[in-house]
């Protein structure tokens, strides 16, 4: 029979099959001998072991059309990035890594800045300016006076969006709002170190409606950049790309060299600072990872 992983726990996959039905299964012991871990997202065959009990083995895991790392989950269409406007601050780097990370994957991003009744106009604005230049799309919402959230709708049908970002900007209010039959855990923002605490210890699948699936995932800190060499880094800031081939040198880093048509683009705030900056850190940031 085949379907869809829904929720992994402690090696227990939770397969939610053809036949409606959610079985508990393992893994076959040959995926642990390759070293290859099921993801939540894959497509599987399993074989029934008992129909009663809804018990089953995974016997073989489908081709992916992509995986994530951290979220680590399979086969998703897009990914809906949440951060906060306030309580807690948004942390731009954070976003960036993460931006970086779909880019290199071909996983289309929107970005989601909750909790706008928080912020002034200005700031609304900016934000949306930074990213929309870039080419994302960007919704502003406030999961607690239901604003934004028929855009976020209108994003999500008949799609598998993975849902990330840090811990307390709302991802579960903003899902609970969406979807009426699974209420996720919501957990108060830790005052004393104002982030948010890990209600969601385990990524899953949610139905929401037809055809449409959210990947709900842990809340995370802190990403670090795996496996790139930092002359790949610009080739995942999409507003570098209108540029290429403008540049005086080939391979321009678009960091030291003259005659660089980025760098005259953000001169002439056609680019923004506030990425670019980061760009310049985590170049840096690949740069010494190599050295060592």
């Amino acid at each position: 029979m085949q379907g869809k992983i829904i929720k992994g726990i402690a090696g227990f996959y939770y397969v939610y099959a053809e036949d409606g039905n959610t079985y508990e299964c393992r893994a076959k012991g040959i995926f642990r001998k390759d070293k290859f871990k099921p993801l939540v997202g894959d497509d599987v065959d399993i074989t029934v072991l008992d129909g009663k009990e809804l018990e089953g083995s995974v016997t073989e895991i489908h081709k992916r059309k992509n995986s994530l790392i951290r979220p680590a989950v399979a086969n998703v269409d897009q990914a809906l990035v949440i951060f906060a406007m306030d309580n807690p601050k948004p942390n731009f780097m954070l976003l960036d890594r993460f931006l970086i990370m779909m880019e290199r994957e071909n996983v289309p991003a929107v970005i989601c800045f909750n909790k706008k009744d928080l912020a002034t106009e200005e700031e609304l604005e900016f934000l949306y300016e930074t990213y929309r230049s870039c080419g994302y799309q960007v919704i502003m919402s406030s999961a607690l006076k239901g604003e934004g959230l028929g855009e976020i709708e209108e994003v999500l049908k008949g799609k598998t969006t993975v849902v990330a970002g840090p811990s307390g900007v709302g991802k579960s209010s903003l899902t609970n709002s969406l979807q009426e039959e699974v209420e996720m855990e919501t957990g108060e923002i830790s005052r004393k170190l104002k982030r948010g605490k890990h209600t969601t210890r385990h990524a899953q699948i949610i139905p929401v409606a037809q055809d449409t699936f959210l990947v709900d995932t842990p809340g995370f800190s802190s990403l670090y950049i795996e496996n790139m060499e930092e002359q790949e880094l610009k080739d995942y800031f999409p507003e570098f790309r209108e540029y290429e081939g403008q540049c005086r040198f080939q391979g321009c880093r678009h960091i030291h060299e003259p005659g660089c048509a980025v760098k005259e683009a953000l001169e002439n705030n056609k680019i923004s600072r506030l990425r670019y900056e980061d760009y310049l850190e985590l170049h840096q940031e690949l740069k010494e990872k190599r050295r060592y």
